[in-house]
């Protein structure tokens, strides 16, 4: 069962990443399964830095909340 969550992160501008553009991003992302509740972030977080090819430590999430 997937699931949807809007999303507002940081990753540092001045790394290359597959993706060109500012630092700051939000938008709504799917997951093909939903987040644990007290691990959320964590795994957010390594999902977002792995597209991002990034270590997870430079990924700062500011806010996620599922999208229903």
């Amino acid at each position: 069962m997937s699931a949807k969550y809007y999303t507002h992160f940081i990753a540092p501008p001045d790394r290359p990443t597959r993706f060109e553009g500012p630092g700051e991003w939000s938008g709504v992302v799917e997951l093909r399964y939903a987040l644990e509740r007290d691990g959320g972030t964590r795994q957010l977080r390594a999902l977002l830095a792995q597209s991002f090819d990034l270590p997870g430590e430079e990924i700062r999430i500011l806010h996620w909340s599922r999208v229903q």
